[in-house]
């Protein structure tokens, strides 16, 4: 039985504007000991998942840059246009059918800092085994809130996921995924919260409640089968583009169908209905391990060591497909200088810029060659509001 995993890596990353453009989105930019976030997460697959059938799904502008970044990439699968994370699983799922009808694919994130990758690689490994030995199973991966995130969705967990008799697939996902995170079944999925809701959800702890790490394996097959029931007209959609004969073909079909697809996350198309459908089992494997989704400054700002004060400063690597030895990483500090502030953030691409701060208080400054951004960390989540007025006066 074949094992895939596809790597996730579309979105434009307006959330850690300036460093992220359209031009040069935050998994292409090298943040982590000069490689880049999607670089990261191809090197987390080793030992469990050969090169080959490691594929990534992103924009197709950016293609030419992953294959120079990643040379031993499987596939990347290249969207003209964006259309949420359902509609990249399911043709995802559609093309490795085609290529392996049996097989049980992973989906993993282009964006997430994980540690110790061993630890991440016995769950993967976990997931995949419940996976082959229960078919009709979807496997998710859940990690312990550390904050009432309002940002994140939260799975409700249900009882610990029983061997059925003598499963012997099941007792070895169990000793893989380590004595302290059986796997558990998943009640509901709950999307992003209201604060008062997500302080609840914490408060009741991690035995109820997991954050949703956005991250998958199931048998490829399976998921079609309840995009069909679910979503039939994405499914057809997809299906279309999937029966092509030739590349050429195929790649005339994405760009007439593809951008006409509904956009729509795979939390909402198949794993909200598929939690209260009786035929379908939902379980988790939860990680033990340190997770940080870096989609905002406020995350990006939790790879800096911060001062008595709070403060915290970077020195960022500019946006280039390719970067040189001895790119900066996030622990670098750049040229800064706090003055009566406290919790406040400064990035920079430029290790000779000083940036000053003066009474200043919870404040993010990022620098740029071309465009700096001044805002409080508790309007970071609404850099989304920002950038439309942003690419109207502003070339990127």
């Amino acid at each position: 039985m074949s094992r895939y995993a596809v790597i996730l890596a579309g979105g434009s990353g307006v959330r850690l504007w300036p460093l992220s453009r359209e031009s040069m989105p935050k998994q292409l930019i090298p943040v982590l000991k000069g490689k880049s976030l999607l670089e990261a997460a191809f090197e987390r697959l080793e030992g469990v998942i050969p090169p080959e059938r490691r594929w990534a799904c992103g924009g197709a502008r950016y293609e030419t840059v992953v294959r120079t970044k990643i040379p031993a990439i499987g596939r990347y699968i290249g969207e003209p246009e964006g259309r949420d994370t359902l509609a990249a699983i399911a043709l995802s799922c559609a093309l490795v059918r085609k290529e392996a009808p049996d097989a049980a694919v992973a989906f993993l994130t282009s964006d997430h800092v994980i540690e110790p990758v061993e630890r991440f690689r016995e769950a993967l490994r976990a997931a995949f085994a419940t996976a082959e030995a229960h078919p009709d199973t979807l496997m998710t991966f859940g990690v312990a809130p550390t904050f009432a995130a309002t940002g994140y969705g939260y799975l409700e967990l249900g009882e610990q996921l029983r061997k059925r008799g003598s499963d012997p697939f099941l007792q070895m996902a169990a000793e893989e995924a380590g004595a302290n995170a059986a796997i558990r079944r998943v009640r509901r999925f709950r999307e992003k919260p209201d604060l008062a809701t997500a302080e609840r959800f914490v408060a009741e702890g991690p035995a109820h409640y997991l954050w949703n790490s956005g991250m998958f394996v199931f048998k490829a097959s399976r998921l079609l089968e309840l995009l069909a029931k679910y979503e039939p007209a994405i499914a057809e959609a997809i299906e279309r583009i999937a029966r092509a004969e030739s590349s050429e073909e195929q790649a005339a079909l994405m760009r007439d169908i593809y951008p006409t697809i509904t956009k729509k996350s795979v939390d909402y198309g198949i794993m909200e209905p598929a939690s209260q459908d009786s035929d379908v089992t939902i379980a988790c494997v939860p990680l033990d391990l340190e997770w940080k989704d870096i989609g905002s400054w406020n995350a990006y700002g939790s790879l800096a060591d911060p001062d008595p004060q709070g403060n915290g400063a970077m020195l960022a690597a500019a946006r280039s497909p390719r970067h040189a030895e001895g790119t900066p990483t996030a622990q670098d500090r750049p040229e800064t200088l706090f003055v009566e502030s406290t919790g406040n953030l400064a990035v920079t691409t430029d290790p000779s810029h000083l940036i000053a701060f003066l009474g200043c208080k919870d404040i993010v400054v990022v620098h740029t060659p071309d465009a700096t951004l001044v805002c409080p960390k508790n309007k970071v989540e609404e850099l989304k509001k920002l950038y439309p007025f942003v690419s109207q006066q502003h070339k990127e």
